[in-house]
């Protein structure tokens, strides 16, 4: 009898040991998400003690942390989930890396907070490959102590692109330590801006560059008026992200997701104001790029899928997603968030920096255009590169237009 215990004791005990599962998740960007992913990961885990998530050293960026992914499928050490750049999913897609998440989705996707709108950022060809787990569009964080010292009024702020560099151009007339505006040379930001008048980058059957149109040209053409005219200088995300909170940048194209980390980083030096971003064409054709993050599957083993989805569905939860804003000042990318006063009533309150820039979300994101195909990351890359230049003094249309002809080649249209 004693051997029979032992040996049905020690069945359940391997039967436990197999049922637990450790999941790998991946993400990016460790100065916006480190302290949130230890919470998501916490709560999950409480939820669920029968699953161990394991976060990965978190890359630097979304398309180091693309790179990563790619370098570790071929070595076969991919991890189990990722968070990727909206724009970057479609990479492990076009390699097959990432799985659908078709089968997983609930029946009603509405009821769970999963909309039509929300869905379409992480769709290709009629199916689901990502799930948004955070959103943000552009921004302008505003200093309103530097719009003051130079004479302007934060009751009478500008809200077109003329008045804004008009203004900047005074705050960085104040005095050597201050600068006036800036904005990154990023693929991102200048789709943003291309949207704002009204422009798209591609053709919607992906046949062609559009963003070499005059929406485009504009949009290019604002980086290259920002540093002539307002003195914007070509210094680092990096350097630049510290100037706004240490008080020596009077306005900053920037993430919605930065507002704690502005906020926090001013430590009561100013009170940072976000405005929202400028607007040149009619409503009906504007729309700004869904900046964040998604969510891919990308295990291929069914047991370890279940316990990879249970993760995908919890951190795009409603309880989940409140963790999220609260601490990272993205906008949530789950309906029931915004729809029920219980979960955000009181942070909007709180926080009308966010309401400013969730309802921004709500009236003009759209999906961050990913260009197709295995040269879609070099793409990014390039558009930064030649508006870099353009900062530095060159021709805004003759540098797009080229631009638009090397794309075209790399993209290999007929």
């Amino acid at each position: 009898m004693k051997h029979a215990l032992l040996a049905l004791g020690l069945a359940l005990a391997a039967t436990t040991a197999s049922a637990e599962t450790t999941l790998r998740v991946h993400y990016a960007i460790p100065t916006i998400w480190a302290d949130t992913q230890d919470a998501l990961a916490e709560a999950f885990m409480e939820a669920h003690p029968d699953v161990t998530v394991s976060l990965d050293g978190p890359a630097e960026g979304y398309s180091d942390g693309v790179q990563r992914l790619l370098r570790e499928s071929v070595a076969g050490t991919a991890p189990d989930v990722a968070w990727v750049g909206l724009n970057l999913w479609r990479v492990l897609e076009a390699r097959d890396l990432a799985q659908p998440l078709d089968p997983f989705l609930p029946e009603d996707p509405e009821a769970a907070g999963y909309t039509g709108a929300l869905l379409s950022l992480g769709q290709f060809d009629d199916q689901q490959y990502a799930l948004g787990t955070s959103a943000s569009t552009l921004v302008m964080y505003v200093n309103p102590d530097l719009v003051e010292r130079a004479g302007g009024s934060m009751a009478d702020f500008p809200t077109d692109f003329d008045g804004i560099i008009e203004l900047a151009a005074q705050i960085d007339a104040l005095d050597s330590t201050t600068e006036g505006v800036w904005i990154a040379p990023h693929d991102w930001r200048f789709q943003s801006l291309l949207g704002a008048h009204g422009g798209r980058p591609m053709t919607a059957d992906e046949t062609d560059i559009t963003f070499d149109d005059d929406a485009g040209i504009a949009a290019a053409s604002l980086y290259g008026r920002f540093a002539s005219e307002a003195g914007m200088s070509s210094m680092s995300e990096n350097d630049a992200r510290q100037a706004f909170p240490a008080g020596t940048l009077g306005i900053m194209f920037e993430s919605s997701s930065l507002m704690t980390r502005f906020s926090e980083g001013a430590d009561g030096r100013f009170d940072v104001t976000v405005k929202p971003m400028p607007i040149v064409a009619a409503d009906d054709e504007v729309y700004l790029p869904t900046g964040g993050s998604g969510i891919v599957m990308l295990t291929d083993d069914a047991e370890t899928q279940q316990a990879a989805w249970d993760y995908i569905s919890f951190v795009t939860s409603p309880e989940a997603q409140k963790i999220i804003v609260e601490t990272t000042g993205y906008a949530p990318t789950n309906a029931l968030v915004v729809e029920d006063e219980s979960y955000l009533g009181g942070f909007y309150e709180a926080n009308p920096n966010a309401r400013v820039a969730h309802e921004q979300v709500a009236r003009y994101a759209g999906p961050w255009y990913a260009y197709p195909g295995t040269e879609g990351v070099a793409v990014t890359d390039l558009i930064a590169a030649d508006l870099l230049e353009i900062i530095e003094g060159a021709d805004p249309r003759e540098t797009i237009e080229a631009l638009a002809d090397t794309v075209r080649g790399m993209l290999r249209f007929d």
